[in-house]
């Protein structure tokens, strides 16, 4: 059956079914996500995402919280005090 009678049967636009969602290359974001967050190891995305909008990169929050969560990037702690 060809994807014309299909849709016709199934009363879908043939449009719909080829649509396919183009997202913009992310590499640029990540590289100067990455390398913020390895200078500097305390800051988290929200400070990463202050940071980036200084070097004039501007993007939303959720996005910048999803790359930052898929590039597994996390705080990292503190040393322990060593007592005497």
């Amino acid at each position: 059956m060809s994807q014309r009678r299909a849709c016709a049967v199934l009363c879908v636009d043939r449009s719909s079914v080829r649509y396919r969602r183009k997202r913009p290359d992310d590499a640029h974001i990540r590289e100067a996500m990455k390398q913020v967050a390895s200078e500097r190891r305390r800051f988290g995305y929200r400070r990463i995402h202050v940071m980036l909008k200084r070097q004039g990169i501007i993007m939303n929050l959720k996005k910048l919280r999803r790359l930052y969560q898929e590039e597994n990037l996390t705080v990292r702690k503190r040393g322990g005090r060593k007592r005497a």
